[in-house]
């Protein structure tokens, strides 16, 4: 009953790397529980460093609902300067709570979950916002990263398949990182480009970068797709001139997102068109005639799903390992 057990990243990344179908199927039915009402999602908590005024570390709690029985947190920290040592930006473990008594039940990474679900939450938008799929098309991604590494993983993996990819960010050995990665494992032709506004004329273009300010001030063409995944980089007068899709509304409105940003110059809400949930459904249709950008906060449910996955495959494989002892006390007599 009071077991606790370790799922290390090794694991983490194997488990993820082999189910990633699976994964988005995931995502997909987690969006779609969130949106009912039944999960549990309170803000994100943000510790800040006065010194450090580009880190934070953020704690995400959520929980799935009675059906899953599951709650937790991940804790998840952003150091964008660690990039410059070649080490990834963020790092992040996850805790899962057991809903009957309380009790941690395990800790796994997270960063890989993290960047898993943001991925897979990138795919299943780029499949949902473009039914009729991205042959003949071409795929931008602006900012070179693990994140964006994974993203096209899973677009791959979600059967978005473009003419060609484009890959853009300001570290040219990044952006050709990239650029080999997606040779070694697409059919597309791929190149580098060193120019934004050659990226930005994609018919998809994928923004993963870790810019603290817009710096986007061009306006997206009717009939562009943009998964604004890194939610910092396009200037307001840009979301307000699109239609936008968010994973969850009053999520995203906040922390000085591009969508919070555009409320506070709009003064209002009526740009939203609605949630990726809701285009899921059905009840949402954005419009054609104009550009479509999907703005994606990040969901604490979505960390607890892909956890509790992940931890059951663990389980299965024998790779979870377990504490003996964790807790001091089990009884209160």
């Amino acid at each position: 009953m009071f077991n606790f057990e370790i799922v290390a990243g090794g694991t983490v990344r194997d488990v993820l790397g082999d189910h990633r179908r699976e994964v988005l199927d995931l995502v997909r039915r987690t969006y779609r529980l969130h949106e009912t009402g039944e999960t549990v999602n309170p803000d994100s908590y943000f510790l800040r460093f006065p010194e450090k005024p580009d880190a934070r570390i953020i704690a995400l709690p959520a929980f799935l609902g009675p059906e899953a029985g599951v709650a937790g947190i991940k804790w998840i920290a952003s150091f964008p300067e660690n990039t410059q040592s070649g080490t990834p930006r963020a790092s992040a473990v996850l805790v899962l709570n057991d809903y009957a008594t309380g009790y941690p039940v395990a800790c796994l990474e997270a960063a890989t979950i993290s960047s898993a679900r943001t991925a897979a939450s990138a795919a299943v938008a780029a499949t949902a916002l473009r039914p009729e799929g991205h042959r003949g098309r071409t795929i931008a991604v602006v900012g070179a990263g693990v994140i964006a590494r994974a993203i096209c993983d899973y677009l791959h993996a979600a059967d978005c398949v473009p003419d060609s990819w484009l890959v853009h960010d300001l570290h040219e050995p990044s952006g050709r990182a990239l650029v080999e990665h997606l040779r070694a494992t697409r059919q597309a032709p791929v190149s580098f480009t060193a120019h934004l506004t050659e990226a930005l004329a994609a018919d998809t273009v994928v923004f993963a970068t870790t810019a603290l300010k817009p710096y986007v001030t061009t306006p997206f063409a009717p009939g562009q797709l943009v998964l604004h995944v890194s939610l910092r980089d396009l200037a307001p007068e840009v979301v307000l001139g699109a239609q936008n899709i968010l994973d969850d509304v009053d999520h995203c409105l906040k922390a000085d997102t591009s969508p919070h940003l555009a409320e506070q110059v709009s003064g209002g809400r009526d740009f939203v068109t609605g949630t990726l949930a809701g285009v899921l459904d059905g009840a949402v249709t954005p419009d054609a005639g104009r550009p479509v950008i999907f703005s994606p906060f990040g969901l604490g449910v979505l960390d607890l799903a892909l956890g509790a996955f992940v931890l059951e495959q663990a389980r299965r494989a024998g790779t979870a390992v377990e504490i003996p002892d964790f807790f001091g006390e089990t009884r209160r007599w």
